[in-house]
């Protein structure tokens, strides 16, 4: 595993950010900004501490996959901490098998900071080798989209 870090500031209240950002009032906001990684990105369940979360999209192959995973952490407004532990392909979980153990327990850290009206949002992530790239690349472009949807 690889571990990976991201950092935006945002001028805005970290009530709106942690809001929008897990799309507490309406799920679209969450969609929007992880429409970077897939056009089709959601989230079906509950950022509630201990709930099942499946982060899904389609492929484009019409598919619908993504990572089954659970929420370890959830203080409001502070920290949300989320962990993968399962692949979802064509509507089937997979929790285990050569697919997932190489990133199997990965997290995904979200640290919420704010200071004078401008709240930093720092993002720890565990990839795989393979991933890196990719999620180097688009994880940005991302956390820009978040910004611009905070400070509309």
């Amino acid at each position: 595993m690889k571990k990976l870090q991201f950092t935006v500031s945002i001028n805005a209240p970290v009530t709106r950010i942690y809001d929008l950002m897990l799309g507490i009032k309406s799920k679209s906001t969450y969609e929007e900004w992880t429409s970077m990684f897939n056009p089709t990105s959601t989230y079906e369940g509950s950022w509630d501490k201990g709930n099942k979360i499946l982060f899904i999209g389609v492929d484009e192959k019409g598919e619908k996959g993504g990572m089954v995973s659970r929420i370890a952490e959830n203080i409001p407004n502070r920290f949300v901490s989320i962990q993968h532990y399962g692949l979802l392909k064509a509507d089937k979980e997979i929790t285990e098998g050569p697919e997932v153990e190489k990133w199997a327990n990965g997290f995904e850290n979200y640290t919420f900071e704010e200071n004078n009206g401008t709240t930093t949002v720092t993002v720890d992530l565990d990839t795989t080798e393979d991933f890196s790239d990719y999620m180097n690349q688009t994880f940005p472009k991302a956390l820009g989209k978040l910004k611009e949807l905070c400070e509309k």
